[in-house]
């Protein structure tokens, strides 16, 4: 699996990716973001989650830079330990919440995605 960001015609890349880039410009390529680290620029744990996502959840708003170009991306941590400025790493996981706790069929979605573990 792959964490894929866009890049646009003016050089932009947003993550996750739109059918026009910031400026109205067209996508071109895309990136995969798993590939590199990113630095934690806030974070924030959370006690009182929705049905199914583990409590505590620790949630990070990362920075990751590509090709002098930065990119953002929020996410869950996989450790309560974090700190701003901290160097993380995505890595895949199964599932991000259990998937029979919550109202939708669980067969309706994806359960797999990235959390960002400190390098």
């Amino acid at each position: 699996m792959t964490m894929d960001a866009t890049r646009y015609d003016d050089g932009s890349i947003t993550y996750p990716g739109h059918p026009r880039g910031p400026g109205g410009s067209e996508p071109v390529e895309t990136i995969d973001l798993s590939e590199y680290t990113a630095e934690v620029v806030t974070w924030t744990t959370s006690t009182a989650t929705p049905p199914g996502v583990r409590e505590p959840n620790t949630l990070a708003i990362v920075e990751f830079e590509v090709d002098g170009e930065t990119v953002r991306a929020i996410g869950q941590a996989t450790t309560d330990d974090l700190e701003t400025g901290d160097e993380v790493r995505p890595v895949h996981v199964g599932e991000l919440r259990e998937p029979g706790a919550g109202i939708r069929e669980p067969e309706s979605q994806d359960w797999d995605g990235y959390r960002f573990d400190p390098v």
